[in-house]
């Protein structure tokens, strides 16, 4: 099974453990039933966005709704086993660095976005989620409800996710970064 087949095979478990017809999750997500369908089918990979409306339904991270949670739970996970997700639409790259496990709090990632791209999240996967973010490089213009950062290589912002966010890439460079993820 692929990575697009193994997201659909999650994504279906998750709606199905909710007892939740895809007409129900359309409405909770704002997602057209048809688009679900195809998602589940892995005919389509969401976008970033369609997978922050899932999570926010779910109530899971988004790296936990990537995530296979009968996966291997060891401590050590090497780079080529390391899960890495593409929004081809925007050309976003989320790659899970830390091994999957239920039992702790935090999770480290990072993510490469295309110089231009904009992704959208109109609610936070679970309220309150902290998260720390670390540029490596480019620019990641980044608004949090009414504030908003502009964080270059270097900076490091903490926040806690409460509302909508917004990642822009004004370029020329694409931005990458890392992402620690503290679940409450």
């Amino acid at each position: 099974m692929n990575d697009e087949q193994k997201l659909a095979h999650r994504l279906s478990t998750l709606r199905i453990n909710q007892n939740w017809s895809l007409e129900i999750l359309a409405e909770k997500t704002g997602i057209s039933r048809a688009t679900l369908s195809r998602i589940e089918r892995a005919e389509t990979s969401p976008t970033a966005s369609l997978l922050g409306k899932l999570s926010a339904v779910y109530g899971l991270p988004t790296s936990r709704l990537l995530m296979d949670l009968d996966e291997n739970t060891a401590e050590l996970i090497r780079h080529n086993q390391q899960s890495v997700w593409h929004d081809t639409e925007t050309g976003f790259e989320r790659r899970s660095i830390s091994p999957p496990a239920r039992d702790f709090h935090a999770e480290f990632m990072s993510g490469r976005l295309r110089a231009g791209a904009t992704i959208h999240y109109d609610a936070p996967p679970v309220f309150g989620l902290e998260q720390h973010i670390w540029m490596l490089s480019g620019v990641i213009e980044l608004q949090l409800d009414a504030q908003r950062y502009r964080l270059e290589a270097g900076d490091c912002l903490r926040f806690h996710l409460y509302g909508s966010s917004t990642f822009h890439v004004p370029g020329p460079q694409d931005a990458c970064y890392t992402l620690v993820i503290c679940r409450p």
